[in-house]
């Protein structure tokens, strides 16, 4: 049997979904999906919080600040440069130096949120990071309790919170941005929201390379709906739903003057498509070959592993066409590259819908052993969280 397009096999009774009359307004459906959703916000927060702890003990043990590894560190730089000084107008030949690599939406709205309040670009960076990440783990919650009901809603949005690179979600990166865009893009194509979910799928494509794999869900999925109902709202929006992505590329190109210029700017900082030869060149060399690999590059091979088994169990569960695509193009996106391997698990962090098997799993289980995943995850990710930023000498 196929994939659904919009609505999943039920594993929730209709009966026991929480209410929503017809006269209610927005504020009133805003407040009550709030109230729904309290649960797993309350959940992520806690394990982000217990993060946070643990890298600040951490850090004052190794005599370091916080605030500067959060919101001024590695990628955050770029963006709060690109939010002072805008790009740079020429190719050049000087490897990982292009600030055109990286994608505008992000530095844009720190500077328009800086222009308007105090404090430093850095420090509102940080919070709206923080903010996003909060979006987020709403719009993660919102996916997975339609499809399988508020409880695997809440264990997914934990979980989510609590993968091993996690503390990235708390940074001045772009990745809580990001996953928030997906998840409710995702959340609006469920719910037959075409417009909506076409508008987030190019703010998506402004957003990360990676949006590429949000317009391509909504897309296939919008071309699906329309060739089966004839309706032009779908086809619309998946006609809609690459601008982002598309622009910003193009964009690049006509400013050096090259049509390929985007490719030529990743290609400098060494990102080349290799179809996943380099991939499986690291993950031999660290799981069989070297006997003393190093520990980050151990979890981020784990994570990769586990990502591709999760992809299997997703397709295996019949998931919704736009969840499946939206995966499996990430994926396909990070395991194809041939550029540097240490930043793939936080470039799979958005990829929420690969936890939904497990998030299920956990939920029918009893409520120790459920406690006991959960703690644990929570635990691995506040260690390696500030293991990844106060030992690891590289990027996350």
């Amino acid at each position: 049997m196929p994939p659904s397009v919009i609505t999943p096999r039920p594993t929730v009774p209709a009966s026991r979904r929480p209410p929503s009359p017809a006269g209610a307004g927005p504020r009133e459906r805003t407040a009550r999906a709030l109230r729904s959703a309290a649960p797993a916000l309350l959940g992520y927060l806690a394990v982000r919080l217990f993060g946070l702890l643990v890298l600040a003990r951490w850090a004052h043990l190794k005599g370091h600040g916080v605030w500067p590894v959060l919101a001024t560190s590695w990628d955050s730089r770029w963006y709060l440069r690109i939010a002072d000084r805008g790009y740079q107008d020429t190719l050049g030949t000087a490897m990982d130096s292009n600030n055109l690599a990286f994608f505008p939406l992000y530095p844009a709205l720190v500077k328009a949120v800086a222009g308007v309040t105090p404090g430093s670009r850095a420090s509102v960076a940080l919070v709206l990071a923080v903010a996003f990440s909060l979006a987020a783990a709403w719009g993660v919650f919102a996916v997975g309790a339609r499809l399988c009901g508020r409880r695997a809603g809440t264990v997914l949005t934990v979980l989510w919170g609590a993968l091993p690179v996690g503390i990235v979600q708390w940074m001045g990166y772009t990745e809580s941005l990001f996953t928030a865009l997906a998840a409710w893009a995702l959340y609006a194509v469920l719910t037959g929201h075409w417009c909506t979910a076409a508008s987030l799928a190019v703010l998506a494509g402004l957003t990360r390379p990676t949006g590429i794999a949000v317009a391509a869900a909504v897309a296939v999925a919008g071309l699906a709906v329309a060739a089966r109902t004839r309706a032009w709202r779908p086809f619309a929006a998946a006609l809609t739903a690459p601008l982002g992505w598309l622009g910003y590329v193009g964009w690049v190109g006509a400013r050096v003057g090259r049509w390929d210029g985007y490719f030529a700017v990743q290609r400098l900082w060494r990102n080349t498509w290799d179809g996943g030869a380099g991939t499986l060149r690291w993950l031999r060399e660290l799981l069989a070959y070297d006997r003393t690999p190093q520990l980050f590059l151990v979890a981020v091979s784990v994570v990769l592993v586990t990502s591709v088994a999760l992809y299997a169990l997703c397709l295996a569960d019949r998931q919704p066409l736009p969840l499946l695509v939206f995966s499996g193009v990430l994926l396909l996106v990070v395991l194809g590259s041939g550029g540097v391997y240490f930043p793939r698990a936080r470039f799979l962090l958005p990829a929420f819908p690969l936890l939904l098997p497990l998030a299920v799993a956990v939920g029918r289980a009893r409520l120790p052993v459920a406690a006991l995943v959960l703690g644990a995850a929570a635990l691995s990710s506040a260690w390696l969280g500030a293991y990844m930023l106060l030992v690891w000498p590289g990027p996350p």
